[in-house]
Parts: C-alpha cells; structure tokens; sequence
C-alpha cells in the first residue's frame, strides 16, 4: 500500500471516504498547525475538518460535528 493519503477522508463508515485499512494504520491530522484527536472527517483540496463535539451524539448515534476552516496536513501515525 502507498502512503498517499487521500484529499477526503471520513471515520464514518456509511461515508463514500471511509477507508477502513488505511485508518487501521493510523492517520493523524494537523489543522493550524495543532494534533487534533477528534477530527471525523477532512478534506485538504477544500481546507476544512469535522470535528467531534465531545462525546455527543445525533439521534441516529452519530457524533455531533462543527465544519472548521483552515490548512488541514494528514499524515500516517508512528512513521
């Protein structure tokens, strides 16, 4: 496997950009400059993240997210 990552990159798996072997390995992101451990989902080509509002959650069971707008950097975790 290559380490591109991709320009979108969802947590959710009912998403179209959920990629359940490359988060397996482990994807960080950096949003301005920050590690961030509650990202759901990002898009680089757009500079934008989802992230997780502590642990709440619709009334489908999925956690609440706030759109932020910023430079957005991927990486694989421990390489």
């Amino acid at each position: 496997m290559s380490d591109a990552l991709p320009d979108r990159l969802s947590v959710d798996p009912d998403s179209p950009y959920h990629d359940a072997e490359l988060l397996a390995r482990g994807v960080g992101v950096r949003f301005k400059g920050e590690d961030k451990t509650n990202v759901e989902e990002y898009c680089v080509s757009e500079g934008w993240v989802r992230l997780a509002l502590g642990n709440r959650v619709d009334r489908k069971g999925k956690a609440l997210t706030v759109k932020l707008q910023g430079p957005v950097e991927p990486y694989l975790q421990g390489e």
